[in-house]
């Protein structure tokens, strides 16, 4: 039985209570999902700038009764105390997830992602709640040249997002070493899955190709196709967040840890896979895709160490990269 097993029959034979902030969107609508599945009792603080009611209803199915929805901002500390109270464990993903609006918008990205990350781990620690799992990004990792990122090795934060979520991590490990919250840290590379949105200037790449291929339009490859990304899917994002937020190991408190499969897959495989996935479930024919100029800044390679995750939490990826696109697929 693998450490997630154990916890999950844990669980199951003692619920527990959970926030979960930004529980309406994409990967938090898959936490809340595998909560009351658990038989847990839920409580979700989200804006629905970024989430949607429909992830919700989707992941509390016939749960609804275990569901608490508490609309509200983190950049609220009012909100963050009321949301709180009486929980047992915290799984914080509520945050302005994109590099390019951090771009065009810095103020909100520090008060959403810096200010109400603090915000959450003052609430959280008053309330002297027992874990409290927070996502951070591999978009700390900057400039760092390693194609194989590492935690003790980053670079220069090129983005506010990044800097945001560098922040975090130090909050995390001031508030850990200084007041003892027991806060981890993951660091989420390329998160896919079924309720990812297509839509918006700042879609992800796996569901904006599935829609783009399935309305028959062209699919363009920036350069040639060769960079690689650590594609991972939600459900193991999930388990990575279950394992942090519930953890005894003294030694993870207060640290971060990479999320990922621990190998690359190019944006050329990528295509290929998704075009016949797409054409093996339907009459359609996808045209090859287009390439065209690199973007700048565009990293050539970025893979996750798990070794970290593996060790001290036990995280063990239950699903290739094929199992999750041939699901997500399916899923659109």
């Amino acid at each position: 039985m693998t450490g997630y097993e154990q916890l999950q029959a844990n669980l199951r034979s003692r619920p527990l209570r959970w926030l979960v902030t930004g529980g309406a969107g994409f990967i938090g609508s898959h936490v809340v999902e595998q909560l009351l599945s658990l038989g847990q009792r839920v409580r979700v603080l989200d804006d629905f700038t970024f989430g949607h009611r429909r992830n919700l209803d989707a992941a509390a199915s016939a749960n609804h009764h275990s569901l608490e929805v508490i609309e509200g901002n983190i950049a609220n500390a009012d909100a963050c105390t009321h949301a709180v109270a009486d929980v047992d464990h915290v799984v914080h993903l509520a945050a302005l997830g994109s590099v390019p609006l951090s771009l065009e918008k810095p103020e909100l990205c520090h008060a959403s992602n810096t200010t109400g990350t603090l915000n959450l781990f003052m609430a959280a620690h008053a309330a002297e709640i027992k874990g409290l799992a927070y996502a951070s990004s591999s978009a700390v990792y900057g400039d760092d040249s390693l194609p194989s990122k590492r935690e003790d090795s980053i670079g220069q934060c090129l983005s506010p997002y990044a800097a945001s979520k560098r922040m975090n991590e130090i909050h995390a490990q001031t508030w850990h070493t200084c007041f003892g919250l027991r806060a981890v840290g993951l660091r989420f590379f390329n998160v896919f899955g079924p309720r990812q949105d297509p839509n918006g200037a700042y879609a992800a790449v796996i569901p904006q190709w599935i829609a783009t291929m399935k309305q028959g339009h062209d699919v363009f490859i920036n350069g040639d196709g060769a960079n690689t990304r650590d594609f991972c899917f939600v459900r193991d994002i999930v388990q990575a967040q279950l394992l942090a937020a519930t953890t005894e190991n003294e030694s993870a408190f207060g640290d971060v840890f990479n999320v990922g499969l621990g190998r690359g897959t190019s944006l050329n495989e990528l295509f290929s896979t998704l075009k016949a996935l797409i054409e093996e479930s339907s009459d359609q024919i996808v045209p090859p895709a287009i390439h065209r100029d690199f973007r700048p800044g565009d990293i050539r390679h970025s893979c996750a160490d798990a070794t970290k995750i593996q060790r001290i939490l036990g995280f063990t990826p239950q699903h290739t990269v094929m199992d999750g696109l041939r699901e997500t697929v399916a899923a659109f």
